[in-house]
């Protein structure tokens, strides 16, 4: 048996929706960097130069360490790496 969840792992592992969805958002930035690190074949060492942050900070990064990261400096991130950060804004939908 399974139960269906509601799109955020945050949410259905019980956290506060408002605090959940700033985790999401988080996740999946740091995500996208860890992916084009991934996909460039850098080292650490290499990426740090890249995103113009101290190693420790790339290792944090690759180890999905949220908690020190918030949405604001992942995008900045994301920016030295060429990307642009896109938003959407939609009406919640309720789950039945």
């Amino acid at each position: 048996m399974f139960e269906v969840g509601s799109g955020n792992i945050f949410v259905d592992l019980g956290f506060p929706e408002e605090q959940a969805v700033n985790m999401l958002a988080r996740s999946e930035l740091m995500g996208e960097i860890r992916e084009i690190i991934r996909v460039n074949g850098w080292t650490q060492e290499q990426a740090a130069k890249v995103l113009k942050v101290k190693q420790p900070r790339v290792a944090e990064i690759m180890g999905m360490k949220t908690q020190h990261y918030s949405v604001d400096l992942l995008m900045k991130l994301l920016n030295r790496l060429g990307k642009q950060v896109v938003l959407t804004v939609e009406d919640k939908s309720e789950v039945a």
